[in-house]
């Protein structure tokens, strides 16, 4: 694990010193590893996927600047993840992802046109707002769940909860959501 501080990073970047890269997969590449693997369930492609987030962020840091360099980085990475998971499943589904993002298909209306890409934008709007009056630990357990595809199993051991615990409150915090955005104007 490095112990460089983000900011020693992100100068070593704008340094374009190589040992960005190395002190960027000390601290985070586990955590990378973490995210694309809730994607990608291939240990091959998770390992791609993470050197290309790595590649990405030597070639947006610089004029990026971000903090924090972790949800950056894990950005990157989910994003490469995803685009991966699309193309190795244009016809299959894989278990976590599908069935987190089947989870939220009630609650988010599908992007088909140049306007519902528009309306997207607001939709993600109100759902930061949404996530901001949650408390800490269902804030958490949503994020976990639906940017990182937590499996609920994972998510259980990580809240010292059940499995069931786990599904009922994602379930509630999901009506919740729905409701939430009902009440913004937003058609599902």
């Amino acid at each position: 694990m490095s112990n460089l501080d983000d900011r020693k990073i992100i100068e070593l970047f704008y340094e374009r010193s190589e040992q960005a890269i190395i002190e960027l997969s000390n601290k985070y590449g586990s955590v990378c590893r973490k995210v694309a693997d809730n994607i990608l369930n291939n240990k091959q492609d998770v390992e791609e996927c993470v050197n290309d987030a790595y590649l990405g962020a030597w070639n947006t840091i610089p004029p990026q600047n971000p903090n924090p360099l972790i949800s950056y980085v894990c950005r990157i990475v989910r994003n490469i993840a995803i685009k991966k998971y699309h193309f190795n499943t244009a016809e299959k589904r894989n278990s976590i992802y599908d069935v987190a993002l089947d989870e939220l298909e009630n609650c988010i209306p599908s992007v088909s046109s140049v306007e519902d890409e528009i309306d997207t934008m607001e939709i993600s709007k109100h759902i930061n707002m949404f996530l901001e009056i949650l408390d800490k630990e269902n804030r958490i357990l949503f994020v976990r769940r639906y940017w990182y595809s937590d499996s609920i199993e994972d998510l259980a051991k990580l809240f010292c909860t059940s499995k069931h615990n786990v599904s009922v409150r994602l379930s509630r915090t999901r009506e919740k959501l729905k409701k939430y955005l009902s009440r913004k104007g937003v058609s599902l």
